[in-house]
């Protein structure tokens, strides 16, 4: 068992008494990840609003931080619902595929606007860098997932890689969080830093597992 099973065990055993609830009031699967989805336009917001702000702009950018662990907390929800409450369907998966991707580019997208919009510098490099930088990093986790879905439709796994979704909703939210509390830029640079290589290494990492599979 790796550490992602066992933390996902934990955070199932602390959201089950929640699920029930949902299950009983007849909430559905497809509703959760709708509203983890407009968790994420809400986050973005927070970090373009911040980039208007002369002073307190990364105690926003913090705020959206703790925005998007909520929702990535109803995204693994979602999921939850749909098999203890037996409402599992194709299309739900489909829909929650396809939010997941809207997901992660909005809030992204939001840090693009904010670099954009922020004039100076951050760590020595211009806050317009910052921004593509940030571009690079919605480019890679677009193509991780990708990868993995053009592969897995040629009947190929594909899950190989070292900064798959969980693991850049964490560097995300840890980078704007700290730099909420520092009041400091260099936590979220080098949170968007990271995902842009790593997630860019992992999706030329799948392309090669595929290429290996296929030959």
């Amino acid at each position: 068992m790796n550490y992602r099973d066992i933390i996902q065990k934990i955070i199932y055993y602390l959201i089950n008494p929640l699920i029930m609830g949902m299950i009983k009031v007849g909430i559905t699967p497809n509703l959760v990840t709708f509203v983890g989805f407009l968790g994420n336009m809400v986050a973005a917001g927070m970090f373009i609003y911040a980039a208007n702000l002369a002073d307190g702009q990364y105690s926003w950018i913090g705020y959206g931080g703790w925005v998007l662990i909520v929702s990535s907390i109803f995204d693994m929800m979602d999921g939850r619902l749909a098999r203890l409450g037996n409402m599992s369907s194709t299309f739900g998966a489909f829909w929650d595929s396809t939010l997941d991707r809207y997901s992660e580019l909005v809030s992204l997208g939001g840090l693009v606007g904010f670099y954009f919009a922020l004039d100076g510098t951050t760590w020595g490099l211009d806050n317009t860098v910052w921004g593509i930088v940030t571009l690079a990093a919605m480019i890679g986790s677009v193509m991780v997932s990708y990868v993995r879905a053009r592969a897995e439709g040629l009947g190929l796994e594909c899950k190989v890689g070292l900064m798959q979704r969980p693991e850049r909703v964490v560097v995300l939210c840890l980078g704007a969080i700290i730099a909420g509390f520092t009041g400091s830029g260099i936590p979220v640079c080098v949170a968007v830093a990271l995902i842009a290589v790593l997630a860019n290494i992992t999706a030329f990492w799948r392309i090669q597992h595929v290429y290996k599979q296929l030959k």
